[in-house]
């Protein structure tokens, strides 16, 4: 498959005459199958090698002694590249370094290697062992409850390491309490109960383990919150026309942007929920599409407007790379996979900053809420509109009624039998 990333035979035979030629050879064929990019291929292809010649120079002669020479070709790699002048984008490179590229070789070369891992370790497997387990298994929390989690034990674990603390059994009411006040400092009312509401589960998990001789959960102080109390952050239909109105739709990532942001408008979607979507979602003959594992544990099933069923077709037809993965919406740039919520959450705050839309903490949601406010502006029951956005119960849909502003008008003016 190197024909396919070089035209000159004498280049090809050159690269296949390497130490390392064959095993190039299959790397090369492995990138073309996952659709990488000819400049990020060729980028990839003379990194490794680079390395065949860096252990042939240190007369290295079996593919097991391999992993052994990747740190010192890192350093050799810094040291020669380092003297160049840093742009943003060289120093970033730089800071990467070759070993995702040497790795990728490597697992193709020794079915064992594993190389370093990517993702950071569950937080404190070592002084709260089987908790991960317990709340996976246990509680049966979902990936994203999870992720929750993960996030708040890592502050933990940054504040026990400032701390000196290395035994979970010292722990006392004095020190958590400093942990919830150092940690939840400039943080919004909901964050801190998330977080103290974490600590507490982590706490009731020590003292059934045994770890601690008391329930420390009970000197977690319960901050309260009142239902209701905030108003939802929507902007009006005319600043979400004007967002969509800036969209560059001459370029693919304007045209699937677009897509995704006419769904969140238009249907009151949550992020997830685009992104989960996948082809096979729509239902092209009878104008439909399907929102499968919602939040509530439901689906829903929501006619396909005209509009929306346009800008999906546009971005399926001129902008959407022809890959195997089968998600709605994926990453423009090889290799080809579908874009996570935080994406379609970014790429909304980025619209909406950009259209100068004033408004508290941009993303994803800000479209719901408008969603929501035009159908509350259109007298459509709450009962109805919560059905709509796929609320669990009706108080999530109450708090709109702070918004419908022409029934508390007529409230004030006393001709309000009809709103009670």
């Amino acid at each position: 498959m190197l024909e396919h990333y070089f035209s000159r035979t004498l280049t090809i035979d050159r690269i296949r005459s390497l130490w390392l030629g064959a095993p190039i050879s299959r790397y090369a064929e492995w990138l073309s199958a996952r659709q990488q990019s000819r400049a990020s291929a060729l980028y990839k292809i003379q990194t490794v090698i680079l390395f065949d010649r860096f252990v042939t120079d240190r007369q290295v002669r079996a593919f097991e002694d391999l992993p052994a020479q990747i740190e010192p070709f890192i350093e050799e790699w810094k040291r020669t590249r380092g003297r160049k002048p840093h742009t943003p984008s060289y120093a970033r490179s730089l800071r990467a370094g070759p070993r995702p590229t040497v790795e990728e070789l490597l697992r193709l070369v020794l079915p064992d290697f594993v190389g370093t891992e990517r993702r950071q370790p569950w937080p404190l497997q070592d002084l709260l062992p089987g908790f991960q387990g317990h709340l996976r298994q246990e509680r049966g929390l979902r990936q994203a409850t999870l992720t929750g989690y993960e996030h708040h034990l890592r502050v933990f674990e940054r504040f026990l390491l400032s701390e000196a603390i290395t035994d979970l059994s010292t722990l006392t009411p004095a020190i958590v309490n400093r942990f919830l006040i150092d940690s939840t400092a400039g943080l919004q009312a909901c964050a801190r109960q998330s977080r103290a509401g974490a600590l507490r589960v982590i706490l009731r998990f020590l003292r059934r383990q045994g770890i601690t001789p008391t329930d420390l959960s009970r000197a977690v102080p319960r901050g309260r919150t009142y239902k209701q109390a905030s108003i939802p952050r929507a902007i009006p239909w005319s600043d979400v026309e004007r967002v969509l109105a800036s969209i560059d739709r001459r370029s693919a990532v304007g045209k699937r942007d677009f897509a995704a942001l006419m769904l969140l408008a238009t249907y009151g979607l949550r992020a997830q929920e685009v992104a989960a979507m996948e082809l096979s979602a729509i239902d092209w003959p009878r104008s439909r599409f399907h929102v499968l594992g919602r939040k509530a544990g439901n689906s829903t099933t929501y006619p396909l407007s005209a509009r929306v069923g346009e800008a999906i077709i546009d971005y399926l037809r001129n902008a959407r790379p022809q890959c195997t993965d089968r998600h709605l919406f994926i990453s423009l740039v090889a290799p080809y996979r579908g874009i996570g919520q935080w994406a379609i959450s970014g790429r909304a705050s980025l619209y909406l900053t950009r259209a100068g839309i004033k408004v508290r903490r941009p993303g994803s949601h800000t479209f719901r809420h408008s969603c929501v406010q035009r159908l509350v502006e259109a007298d459509v029951p709450f009962k109805q509109i919560g059905d709509y956005v796929g609320h669990r119960s009706d108080g999530a849909t109450q708090v709109y009624a702070k918004i419908a502003l022409h029934k508390l008008r007529a409230l004030t003016t006393g001709d309000a039998e009809d709103v009670l």
